[in-house]
């Protein structure tokens, strides 16, 4: 556990601010292929299924290897193990398309671009599954890297004090997100986002958290604002 003063509800309070900011609250569109984001939390990939089953889209694919948060625990990749929750789900096998390399989100985007068209696939309007607190930065990053492509995001559709669990508890939530938005202020002078208003309350509570000791995903040399992985 980290060290800090600050009370826990008060830090509930910032971290709800940054968690309602990094949704987006788009509405769902049918599109063209549903394209799910690995991470270490499954329910993401639950969620890509259910909107494949629902009708949303005619093939999904699953990207990511193992990255910074999954290489530790999990053997297989993240791609694979979110194909056989969907499978598992009753997503048909043949309707899936695996990208098992990428190590972080730009590779997702570049790995799953040269994926589809290597299988002379070229889908127009796309829906983004990602977890609740990335909602923002997949977007900008999507909008970055694949301009010409239609994107919708969407996440779990869990609340924020619903969303720890065992395996991803309340401080790790609260760290993502502040490094996130960390991300989102930087990476678009590094060429890696489009860029997007902050508004002053949402980046006030970056800060308090910050200050609170919610350090552990901040890119380390980006200075004490501003404060390692694509």
């Amino acid at each position: 556990m980290e060290s800090r003063d600050m009370e826990k509800e008060t830090v509930r309070q910032l971290a709800r601010k940054i968690w309602d900011y990094h949704h987006l609250n788009q509405k769902l569109e049918k599109a063209d292929c549903i394209l799910v984001f690995g991470s270490r939390d499954t329910r993401v990939a639950e969620r890509g299924a259910e909107l494949f089953l629902n009708g949303y889209a005619p093939f999904i694919v699953f990207s990511g290897g193992l990255g910074s948060l999954t290489k530790d625990i999990w053997s297989e990749s993240e791609a694979d193990k979110f194909a056989a929750v969907a499978v598992k789900i009753g997503v048909a096998r043949d309707k899936i398309i695996i990208e098992n390399k990428s190590t972080n989100t730009g590779e997702n985007i570049y790995f799953t671009k040269k994926i589809l068209e290597e299988r002379d696939l070229d889908p127009t309007k796309f829906i983004l599954v990602q977890k609740p607190y990335m909602e923002r930065r997949i977007y900008a990053t999507f909008r970055r890297l694949w301009p010409e492509k239609e994107c919708i995001v969407t996440s779990p559709q869990i609340p924020f004090e619903d969303y720890p669990n065992k395996e991803i508890v309340e401080d790790d939530v609260i760290n993502n997100m502040v490094g996130d938005l960390q991300r989102i202020k930087i990476y678009p002078e590094k060429g890696f986002q489009v860029p997007q208003i902050i508004p002053e309350d949402v980046w006030n509570a970056y800060e308090k958290l910050v200050d609170a000791g919610y350090t552990k995903h901040l890119i380390r040399n980006e200075g004490r604002n501003n404060s390692h992985d694509k």
